[in-house]
């Protein structure tokens, strides 16, 4: 599916992609790719909880093309709400109680609405689908939110230089990798899902 276009946030997210479609890493990425045009964009990877009725692991679908993501509902055992998407990590239960309370929304990230104001640019469909690594009543501890780089990788150095300042961190710290690997062994089940329903939407068949 080389015209699938898929937007993730992390190196650990485009492994599950493998070869099978075109991936773009945060907005350097998405902004290199745009030079030769999808036929669709996807935002995929891991977001955190706004809804407290989500748990770790759930598949989320956001808005999008009405087909596509009627599709991709159909085929997965996914739940289906609003994504507040920005720029900046939601890391404590407050900001997310507060994000909710002011936007609606059911799940947080840091993709979709890059990947959404591309695919509105260039005229093609768009879909969202992530699974929770945060519940709504989950703090980030700070050393995980350290790890963060634009490329995608984790910068264990600042990870490791945070846990020291906070030595106390280090159960959450586990708990946040844990919560991780469980939502990106969900999207890698996935998969085989998504690749069959994107097709037609990949190679403009649907449109």
């Amino acid at each position: 599916m080389t015209q699938l276009l898929i937007v993730v946030g992390m190196v650990r997210e485009a492994r599950i992609v493998g070869g099978q479609a075109r991936v773009a890493i945060g907005r350097a990425g998405l902004n290199a790719s745009l030079g030769e045009p999808p036929a669709a964009i996807l935002s995929f990877g891991l977001c955190g909880g706004l809804d407290p009725a989500l748990v770790v692991g759930d598949l989320v679908l956001g808005d999008g093309d009405d087909a596509w993501i009627t599709a991709l509902a159909a085929a997965l055992p996914a739940k289906r709400t609003r994504f507040a998407s920005g720029d900046e990590i939601i890391a404590t239960r407050t900001a997310k109680a507060a994000l909710r309370a002011r936007t609606g929304a059911g799940a947080a990230d840091m993709e979709s609405h890059l990947a959404a104001a591309a695919a509105a640019r260039l005229g093609v469909p768009f879909a969202v689908l992530r699974a929770v690594s945060d519940a709504a009543d989950d703090d980030l501890p700070v050393a995980a939110q350290a790890g963060f780089s634009p490329d995608g990788r984790t910068n264990i150095a600042a990870v490791l230089a945070a846990l020291a300042r906070r030595p106390g961190e280090f159960p959450a710290l586990i708990r946040t990798a844990r919560n991780a690997g469980k939502a990106l062994a969900a999207l890698e089940a996935a998969w085989p899902a998504v690749t069959r329903v994107s097709a037609p939407f990949a190679t403009g068949g649907s449109r």
